[in-house]
């Protein structure tokens, strides 16, 4: 390449440069922080769930103690810290259930409501949505916990949400939609790929009994 060759193409890129430097700056910056901000990201997502898996621990030793505040409690510092990561899901079902063994159903309520809003799981808010309406269904709120059960659940809850309804629908007195729920129920379990035997022998009762 002879001299003139040389210093006509540093010509061409320095008219490049001028031109497409600080886009092609601006771009490598931007690539940076990008990987810099994903690999941040990261670090404190395994971060936070490391920190809710020792935390955990106190919930489980909270809800084996059955102190209904010191439950609350944890569960509630639980949520407030570590709410976005498995373990804060896992904890409002937990609680949930400790607090409705110990006959704070008040509490009970609030945290499979806590669950149902804010987890990130479809399984975990279905599971939520069962036990509260078990829980409405004791205290006679059959029409919030129909409005419950109302949207789509995942494919594998389908048989338990018929099943929920058909109890509901039975304790209002309305036998032939309580029948409906159950007889949808059934069938759903009996064709399911892993039929579940127990839940469908206790729905059958259910149907029997309401002479169906």
């Amino acid at each position: 390449m002879s001299y003139h060759d040389e210093q006509e193409t540093l010509d061409n890129l320095k008219a490049w440069w001028l031109k497409w430097g600080n886009a092609v700056t601006w771009l490598a910056l931007i690539v940076l922080l990008a990987a810099a901000a994903y690999n941040g990201w990261n670090w404190w997502q395994r971060r936070q769930a490391a920190q809710a898996a020792v935390f955990y621990d106190q919930v489980q030793q909270a809800v084996t103690s059955g102190d209904k505040g010191r439950i609350a409690r944890v569960a509630s510092d639980m949520e407030d810290k570590f709410g976005g990561t498995a373990y804060g899901q896992m904890t409002g079902l937990a609680a949930a259930k400790a607090l409705y063994q110990a006959g704070d159903l008040a509490s009970a309520k609030a945290q499979l409501q806590w669950v149902i809003d804010h987890a990130k799981d479809d399984e975990y808010k279905a599971i939520a949505k069962l036990r509260l309406a078990g829980v409405l269904l004791d205290e006679k709120g059959y029409d919030a916990g129909l409005k419950l059960l109302a949207d789509t659940p995942p494919v594998s809850f389908k048989g338990l949400y018929a099943d929920r309804r058909g109890d509901l629908l039975a304790a209002q007195g309305k036998r032939d939609e309580a029948k409906k729920a159950y007889q949808d129920a059934l069938a759903i379990f009996t064709s399911a790929a892993s039929s579940d035997n127990s839940s469908k022998q206790l729905t059958q009762f259910k149907l029997d009994a309401l002479g169906g």
